[in-house]
């Protein structure tokens, strides 16, 4: 064959380049098209069980680093114990409007997209997420900076305790922004219904987390010890590391949502505002009454403030227990009104509800009957103890009003509405916090009466709650 031929072939045929190696296999929308049709039409139980126990199982190795830090803490004495009780509000509110708040907001828009079939709207809501995380972390940062002094003073904090404050306060808030985005990203892989890899991440970082918090804090070998002010350094620290590994995974490809900078739309934050906003301003009256609440306690005296610090951290580790079982609530209710399916979206929040209330009002009868068991973990002060114990026999006995409460919240803004749980938010501020003032200021109660208030209000929240049950608007036509 001569060379002329050998051109020619060679130009009708040319060489076929080797192949490049794969990429990494991409989950199929086939497997997320399988996971909606199972929460269409599967077992309601099965299911709720099924995305609920990743997040609730990592959310108690979370409580479990709560706990320790709080033990730590307590081992610098009481004005640190009280310190650390003016902050913490602080603290939840932060978590609570990114994880419960706006980020409700982000669960459910991208639950309602994926149920539509909307799934670039699904990916690009990942995105805007992120920008709002950034934009919400920077003003916990500055307001607490400025803000933090002023605010801590009126809460009751007087000299060592106000000076811990300040201190835990200043380096917690610093890392904010990671805060915010690590509790958005994971909001929209729940949406999606991934909640291993929320859950995963979350796990590894609390189980580093116990061990990292007291090195800070006392010191080991050559570090020194930073007190108070390590505990705040390891929060800030984990929520650093879980953010890279979160945003890495989710813009790699290989998540059910790909995360990548997009045109940003006013329809996609508009679609997470109208259910993030009031439910981030729900968190807001929610963490208001804490604060307030916290404020009469400080009346008392620096024990009593370290005892309501110390009870009232248990109401709060109430909600992230319930949490786990609220995203998936949302998550379902959200795919199935997406779908058309309103009676079924308000059987899982039936369902869901009485299970929230199952839940923690099993645990508040326990330490209802034995209040040591939670006290004696962060202070033998025998003013501390008492004092303490006379707030959880009274309020442990409500949280299985908390419990189905906060769970048809999550309901309410899986469906898109948000009304009467921010009703009842407002009037258990006004219980709690109004009639607890009544019964202090004016009345010269004690604990006894600032817990009976507290308590009343859970009850009036879960009744109002309710409501969201009984309007077939809410649900839709097919409610009927």
């Amino acid at each position: 064959m001569d060379v002329s031929t050998q051109a020619t072939r060679a130009a009708a045929h040319p060489a076929v380049p080797e192949a490049a190696p794969s990429p990494p296999p991409v989950p199929s929308r086939d497997k997320a098209a399988a996971a909606r049709t199972a929460l269409l039409t599967g077992p309601v139980l099965p299911a709720l069980v099924r995305l609920a126990l990743p997040t609730m199982s990592v959310l108690v190795a979370q409580t479990a680093v709560n706990v320790a830090e709080a033990y730590y803490v307590g081992l610098l004495g009481t004005d640190a114990l009280a310190g650390a009780a003016l902050v913490f509000p602080i603290f939840m509110l932060m978590t609570m409007m990114s994880n419960g708040g706006i980020g409700s907001g982000v669960s459910s828009a991208v639950a309602r997209a994926i149920g539509a079939g909307r799934h670039a709207d699904a990916d690009a809501v990942a995105f805007h997420a992120i920008v709002l995380a950034v934009i919400a972390g920077a003003l916990f940062t500055l307001a607490t900076a400025l803000c933090g002094p002023a605010l801590y003073h009126a809460l009751g904090g007087r000299d060592g305790a106000l000076e811990a404050a300040l201190r835990y306060s200043n380096y917690l808030f610093a890392g904010a922004v990671p805060v915010w985005i690590v509790n958005l990203q994971a909001a929209a892989l729940r949406g999606a219904g991934n909640v291993r890899v929320p859950a995963l991440v979350t796990l590894i970082g609390a189980v580093m987390m116990i061990p990292a918090s007291p090195v800070l804090i006392f010191g080991l070998g050559p570090l020194p010890g930073l007190g108070i002010a390590g505990a705040g350094i390891a929060f800030g620290l984990y929520y650093c590391g879980a953010m890279l590994v979160l945003v890495r995974y989710m813009a790699s490809g290989r998540s059910s949502l790909h995360v990548r900078i997009a045109p940003l739309q006013i329809r996609l934050f508009a679609d997470i505002l109208k259910v993030g906003l009031p439910t981030a301003l729900n968190a807001v009256l929610v963490n208001l009454t804490v604060i307030l609440v916290t404020a009469l306690a400080g009346r008392f005296g620096t024990s009593e403030l370290a005892a309501y610090g110390i009870a009232s951290r248990l109401d709060y580790i109430m909600i992230p227990l319930l949490f786990g079982l609220c995203t998936a609530t949302l998550t379902m209710v959200g795919i199935n009104v997406g779908a058309g399916q309103g009676a079924r979206a308000r059987r899982i929040a039936w369902i869901s509800a009485a299970t929230g209330a199952a839940l923690v009002g099993g645990i508040g009868l326990i330490v209802a009957l034995h209040p040591p068991l939670w006290l004696t973990l962060f202070s033998r002060d025998a003013d501390v103890l008492r004092e303490g114990t006379i707030y959880l026999r009274t309020v442990a006995p409500a949280y299985a009003a908390l419990g189905f409460g906060f769970v048809l919240a999550f309901a309410g803004q899986g469906a898109g509405h948000v009304l009467w749980p921010f009703i009842g938010s407002i009037l258990r501020i006004l219980v709690a916090a109004g009639g607890g003032f009544v019964a202090i200021v004016m009345l010269g109660g004690g604990m006894a009466s600032l817990a009976a208030m507290v308590a009343l209000s859970l009850v009036v929240y879960a009744l109002v709650c309710s409501l969201v049950l009984r309007f077939d608007r809410i649900w839709g036509a097919t409610a009927r």
